[in-house]
């Protein structure tokens, strides 16, 4: 017999994920997954940039490179950041990774030991929690408002817990509730961090998909102590399948990165790189992101208006300015893993809300996800859905 790291007994398959396995069958309508519509994807121009690449830098685009990333894709970052988060990075602020969870992953390696607490929001992004819990740390989980993470609360945990090393926060649209920080969340957390000398690890994939309201700055913009790292990704706003994103902060923290990445992978593909490189520089990307905020916004509007005019007045919903999700409360006591099972004999997929608080016993939640089923699909789905949870919660009364 085997003996296993000890990390190991901290990696838990999902049994959610296995009963999702479902959602693979055409006839479905699944509201799981956080998947961009693949309709919006550029495959003709990516079919030609990746031509040229491989013609005017063949070479190059298929030999290895540096572990910090391509030149020219962290140039564009580095801006594209400053004008729209209000940072003041360049290129040597940031460093390539896959997708980014790698980002979440080389965090955890980076600064957790066993036994290290990470503050979350609560609930918060599932596959954080697993990438951190591998590390063998646990988690104190923070409540939230209307305005993000509880000041108050976070203040109070900082001063009287040891062994807290992280501080992990999706401010904008966040996974899985669709709820955006105000700006003075934002500044009092960075304030939070510098005063008690915790890092922080700003999770921002869906920030460029905002459909209404005013775009804010990021934590790290009144970062004054050097505390704060951004996560950031390509696979909402361009293509997931490339898995190519990026974390962000202060040069020396981000060499600590590189060190631990080479270990990892020793550099994400060249050749998606490049290819992104090129794209921002032959084509609108504004243009593009704009195309896929009408469609979600359009998605969004249909499944806030399904979810009201077909789900029992008797739960509560978040309405997102932007980003993928809406996250669902049904009443004390009733259990969305069990409606899950009944919804799916109906072809009926979404994510059943207990996974993503990182401490349990929060199972009368659920994450819909509307950004990859047209609205007709949404629609029908939810109406069913909410019929199931409406025969639900008479029977258990």
């Amino acid at each position: 017999k085997l003996n296993f790291a000890k990390r190991m007994s901290y990696i838990k398959a999902s049994e959610i994920r296995e009963m999702l396995k479902v959602t693979e069958q055409e006839d479905v309508i699944s509201f799981a997954g956080g998947l961009p519509a693949p309709e919006l994807f550029p495959i003709d121009e990516i079919n030609e940039i990746n031509q040229i690449v491989l013609k005017e830098a063949g070479t190059k685009a298929l030999q290895y490179t540096t572990t910090e990333g391509y030149v020219p894709l962290r140039e564009w970052i580095a801006n594209r950041m400053n004008e729209r988060l209000g940072t003041t990075f360049d290129k040597d602020n940031i460093l390539i990774t896959h997708g980014s969870q790698q980002g979440l992953d080389l965090s955890g390696k980076v600064f957790l030991d066993e036994g290290d607490i990470v503050l979350c929001e609560s609930p918060t992004y599932l596959a954080a929690i697993s990438a951190f819990k591998a590390y063998g740390c646990s988690f104190i989980e923070l409540p939230t408002d209307g305005d993000g993470m509880m000041m108050d609360v976070l203040e109070d945990v900082l001063s009287n817990t040891p062994h807290i090393k992280l501080i992990y926060a999706i401010p904008t649209f966040q996974n899985p509730t669709g709820k955006t920080w105000s700006l003075e969340r934002r500044r009092k957390l960075a304030e939070l961090s510098a005063k008690y000398g915790v890092a922080v690890i700003e999770d921002n994939p869906y920030g460029e998909l905002r459909f209404e309201g005013e775009s804010l700055p990021s934590i790290k913009s009144f970062d004054e102590a050097g505390n704060i790292l951004c996560t950031g990704s390509f696979s909402k706003i361009f293509c997931p399948g490339f898995r190519i994103g990026w974390i962000a902060g202060d040069k020396e923290i981000i060499r600590k990165y590189v060190l631990v990445k080479q270990g990892t992978d020793l550099q994400c593909n060249t050749i998606a790189q490049m290819t992104i490189a090129e794209y921002l520089k032959r084509y609108d990307i504004d243009k593009h992101i704009a195309k896929i905020v009408e469609v979600y916004r359009k998605r969004r509007n249909v499944a806030i208006e399904s979810i009201e005019r077909y789900f029992p007045d008797t739960i509560k919903f978040t309405r997102p300015e932007g980003g993928l999700f809406t996250w669902i409360e049904l009443p004390e006591g009733i259990s969305a893993r069990d409606v899950l099972v009944r919804s799916l004999e109906k072809k009926i997929a979404f994510v059943p809300g207990g996974s993503f608080y990182p401490n349990g016993n929060k199972e009368n939640t659920l994450r819909i996800n509307y950004s990859n089923m047209p609205e007709d699909k949404i629609e029908k789905g939810l109406k069913t859905l909410g019929e199931v949870v409406k025969e639900y919660i008479s029977q258990s009364k």
